[in-house]
């Protein structure tokens, strides 16, 4: 563990219970605050960070070459999540403009949903909303807040983020968004971006809050390329809630479904000894609901709350395709199980002496054995 110890990079408690996350200072500008088009790339022109477990070993290239470091028989297992206009503008009685971010559809027609109040082009958690109170929304709808969502669920006394709420809309969900909402965006992020900058080119079902966004550096042409240089493709569904729990929240459910043919796939790529990569923290978490502690991948639909940490080790993929992530940051706890501490320092100090985007918009690291 020495090198841990050198700064900038630093241990700190997470949310996970008895768990450490890698905490360390991201300059600013390292945030992508556009789409790559916008800074006149292609998607797949995004810059690709490389990494081996075997020997910590770097490469730095471009995404589009990719396909130099797959193997025919290696499989990628997708998330086919579309990312819906989950963000609408939202009234309180008194007047007030909120707005009203739709995180998770839950049984019984109910959502987990996030309030949020205006801060310039940003905006910011609003805590101040009551149980019962109904918000007024765009075209004649309107949604009315029920109970905390945490409620209960160790959330530790801390102020409530998140809400059981019911939509009433004049039709249907995504024709309502369609015409109404908006992408979410987070003040890294300076201007409005047009939905189809959040879609990736393989969304299937739209239902995820915020973009799965390891996937969406690939084109048509490069999956294209891939597949006729033998490489596998395994789609799988997670729709994706808001951004990551605050401090004092556990994680929270997400709807995901894992078909026959993929699980199929995964189960047949681990016995021939080929590379299992997840596309994005969604797809882990995915298949690790699925996958038994004999490490065999089953079919299955469901909400899943699982939280991949280094104690639970990952038994489903032995590789990964994932953006950055923020400090401190719970999905690197996750990384760290599949990785460990040292070789998760060793690529981030990699990233940030190489100066690479962060967010949604940014490069990508793909992580090998």
């Amino acid at each position: 563990m020495t090198y841990i110890k050198s700064l900038p990079f630093r241990l700190i408690s997470s949310s996970i219970p008895n768990a450490k996350v890698l905490d360390f200072d991201l300059p600013p500008e390292l945030g992508a605050s556009e789409p790559p088009e916008a800074r006149g790339l292609a998607r797949d022109e995004v810059r690709l960070m490389v990494s081996y477990l075997s020997d910590d070993r770097v490469v730095h290239t471009q995404f589009r070459n990719i396909g130099d470091f797959l193997e025919a028989g290696d499989l990628l297992v997708i998330n086919t999540s579309g990312t819906m206009n989950a963000a609408l503008y939202a009234t309180r009685s008194d007047g007030m403009q909120l707005e009203l971010h739709l995180s998770t559809h839950l049984p019984a027609d109910l959502w987990i949903v996030e309030v949020r109040s205006l801060s310039g082009k940003s905006t910011r958690t609003f805590y101040d909303v009551l149980a019962g109170e109904t918000l007024q929304l765009p075209g004649g709808a309107e949604v009315t807040l029920h109970v905390p969502y945490l409620h209960g669920r160790g959330c530790a006394g801390g102020p409530q983020r998140l809400w059981i709420a019911t939509l009433s809309l004049p039709y249907g969900l995504q024709e309502y968004l369609e015409e109404y909402g908006f992408p979410i965006r987070y003040s890294y992020v300076k201007e409005a971006w047009p939905s189809r900058y959040y879609q990736t080119v393989y969304a299937t079902e739209k239902g995820s809050a915020e973009m799965p966004s390891a996937g969406r550096a690939f084109t048509s042409e490069l999956i294209t390329r891939l597949v006729a240089r033998g490489v596998q493709f395994a789609p799988l569904l997670l729709h994706t809630g808001v951004a990551s729990p605050e401090g004092h929240e556990p994680p929270y459910e997400e709807f995901y479904r894992v078909p026959p043919e993929t699980a199929r796939l995964v189960n047949a790529a681990r016995a021939a000894r080929k590379r299992v990569a997840a596309v994005g923290t969604t797809v882990v978490r995915a298949l690790e609901t699925v996958t038994d502690v004999e490490g065999v991948t089953h079919p299955g639909e469901g909400w899943t709350g699982l939280v991949v940490t280094p104690q639970r080790g990952m038994r489903a993929v032995n590789a990964m395709l994932t953006g950055l992530h923020e400090p401190s940051a719970t999905h690197l706890s996750m990384l760290e199980a599949l990785t460990g501490i040292e070789h998760l320092q060793v690529t981030y100090d990699e990233a940030l002496r190489e100066r690479y985007l962060w967010h949604e918009f940014g490069d990508l690291h793909l992580i090998l054995p």
